[in-house]
């Protein structure tokens, strides 16, 4: 309420110093920047700035100013209530920052309506100026190019995204170590983040280790307790039993995870559990049964009537070397559609799930 009537009640001088950033003063700083089109995506509208020329219409808050609050605002917003067809946004991106080259009404009405982000068409100024905030960027985005992994890892200090990667190379070798076969650096990395990285960042954030660090982040206190734990292997303590809890090896924490049977890292479930819908020849059902429900892998066969004959309940081990979908795909194809009689299959793989314990069909 104070907030609205200091808005309502503001005056002109008040309106001038309070406005969005302008793109024009920060390219300024920028040396030799490089244009890079990104095309169309979705842009987190916390990350929405400024604007390249109507920052002086638009508050702090991206709100229009009195002078500009009018009939086009109202009009943008009801059509976006209503879920209307508008065109994306266009945006110029200056490391993690974004500015509205067309589009401020669309953003500053999406903003007021507690939208998290808008499509967007993007165009990023990398720049060649060589400072320590434009050295971290580039090595972050160069890590998440290299790895193809979930944006997340934020880090403060330049050269540790290199130090991940390593770490990640390392583990590649170990993969194709244990299973004979060469990994890819994406699957070694995806594999590394839910069974290394994952699991000791869930201890950190557990043990409330973060809380006397109050200027880094989860991902910047991974690298130093991997560094020093597994690198170095130095002798410290860091008052939450990290030290008794992992090994001293990564490869020795990523075993004693994937064997442990803790609640605490769903990512590392060690089943994967999806429904098989079978249209059989029908002549054929029950031997079909028979021989699905012999598989040790189908916990649960049930005959069904309606646009399929046939529902199987399937719980498969997972592997890190391989995605979710490609052991799926596999049993399917080299277990189930070998089965004389069975036509045609569609496989469901459940979302969220809750299951009452004692239940029987």
């Amino acid at each position: 309420m104070i907030n609205f009537l200091k808005y309502l009640f503001a005056t002109k001088k008040d309106e001038a110093d309070n406005h969005i950033s302008s793109f024009n003063e920060q390219k300024k700083k920028e040396e030799d920047v490089q244009f890079i089109d990104h095309g169309e995506t979705t842009v987190d509208l916390n990350k929405i700035i400024g604007s390249v020329g109507k920052y002086y219409d638009f508050d702090s808050q991206f709100r229009p100013k009195k002078h500009v609050a009018g009939k086009r605002f109202s009009d943008i917003k009801r059509a976006m209530r209503d879920n209307k067809h508008l065109p994306p946004v266009k945006l110029y991106q200056i490391r993690n920052d974004y500015y509205v080259l067309d589009g401020n009404h669309r953003v500053a009405a999406a903003k007021a309506l507690g939208r998290t982000d808008i499509p967007a068409k993007v165009i990023e100024l990398l720049s060649a100026k060589n400072s320590m905030e434009n050295l971290l960027y580039i090595e972050k985005k160069t890590f998440y190019e290299k790895t193809n992994l979930p944006k997340g890892i934020d880090l403060t200090e330049v050269g540790k995204y290199n130090f991940l990667e390593k770490q990640i190379k390392k583990h590649k070798n170990h993969l194709r170590n244990i299973s004979g076969t060469k990994t890819d650096l994406k699957k070694a990395a995806d594999d590394w983040y839910n069974t290394i990285y994952i699991p000791l960042t869930t201890l950190i954030l557990n043990g409330k280790l973060i809380k006397y660090f109050p200027k880094r982040s989860v991902a910047d206190l991974y690298t130093y307790i991997a560094y020093h734990h597994w690198e170095r292997t130095s002798n410290r303590r860091y008052g939450i039993g990290i030290d008794r809890l992992i090994p001293r090896s990564m490869e020795a924490f990523r075993t004693a995870m994937i064997e442990t049977s803790t609640p605490d890292y769903p990512e590392m479930k060690r089943t994967i559990t999806t429904f098989i819908l079978i249209d059989v020849n029908t002549s054929t059902e029950m031997q079909i049964i028979d021989k699905l429900f012999a598989l040790d892998e189908i916990s649960e066969v049930h005959s069904v009537h309606g646009n399929i004959d046939i529902l199987a309940k399937v719980v498969l081990r997972r592997d890190f070397l391989a995605s979710d979908a490609e052991i799926i795909a596999e049993f399917v194809d080299q277990r189930v559609r070998k089965i004389n009689g069975i036509i045609r299959t569609q496989t469901i793989i459940p979302g969220i799930s809750k299951v009452k314990e004692g239940f029987m069909c």
